[in-house]
């Protein structure tokens, strides 16, 4: 469904990534992890085209859309949640929800229904101001936007960063009852290993840029892991 092939990224003359290949199959949950500052955040804004790749190739579903601005990718079925639980904090849950749909292909308001049967927590919350919600909310409202679009992969940069733990365990059942019970596919960045540990089904470790260890969710528990993840 993904391939990312010898993808390199810079800022200016800092380059961040080198030659960074992963895949990720239809229905498969893949996690990308490793320490803060390794490239994760600067991969994911590389595969939705934040940031324009200095080379190599993103392929979406048989279609390369390296150079394809973010809408369009959106457009294809890339759903993507970046880091900071980002809403329009001027407007309702219910604005944020229906300004996403607009701005869809399908326009199916049904959309909107299926995003709140994720999250209920947020339907007594429609009139609030996004700006007014906890992180943990606004953090699931986020991931509601990206629903609404009815994606094919869900892309997530650490979702449970700086989350109230009672939200923390409500966003990690949203992400495991939409990749086993709909088949969604998954690209997961997250600091968390029990997190991985649970939900994964293959991860990719970067460090310095580079991948450094692929492997299942069984192989997270060996020491060369743990490792890469000491901080």
């Amino acid at each position: 469904m993904l391939q990312v092939t010898g993808l390199e990224a810079a800022y200016g003359r800092a380059r961040v990534l080198f030659g960074i290949d992963l895949a990720v199959e239809p229905g498969q949950l893949m996690c990308v992890m490793g320490r803060n500052g390794v490239g994760k955040t600067t991969l994911l804004n590389s595969i939705m085209g934040v940031l324009t790749p200095t080379a190599g190739k993103v392929v979406f579903d048989g279609k390369d859309v390296t150079r394809l601005p973010t809408y369009e990718r959106v457009r294809l079925g890339m759903g993507y949640v970046p880091q900071g639980h980002e809403t329009f904090p001027q407007l309702t849950v219910a604005e944020n929800l229906q300004v996403t749909l607009e701005a869809t292909k399908h326009k199916d308001k049904r959309a909107v229904d299926e995003a709140l049967e994720v999250f209920p927590r947020l339907k007594e919350m429609l009139k609030r101001r996004a700006g007014f919600l906890s992180g943990g909310q606004q953090q699931q409202l986020a991931i509601a936007r990206a629903l609404v679009t009815r994606p094919r992969m869900l892309i997530l940069d650490e979702p449970t960063e700086g989350i109230q733990p009672s939200i923390v365990q409500e966003i990690e059942e949203a992400i495991e009852r939409l990749h086993k019970e709909k088949g969604l596919a998954v690209l997961l960045v997250e600091q968390y290993l029990e997190l991985a540990l649970r939900l994964a089904d293959g991860f990719v470790i970067l460090d310095g840029g580079m991948v450094q260890r692929t492997g299942t969710a069984d192989d997270l528990r060996d020491e060369e892991v743990k490792r890469l993840l000491a901080v």
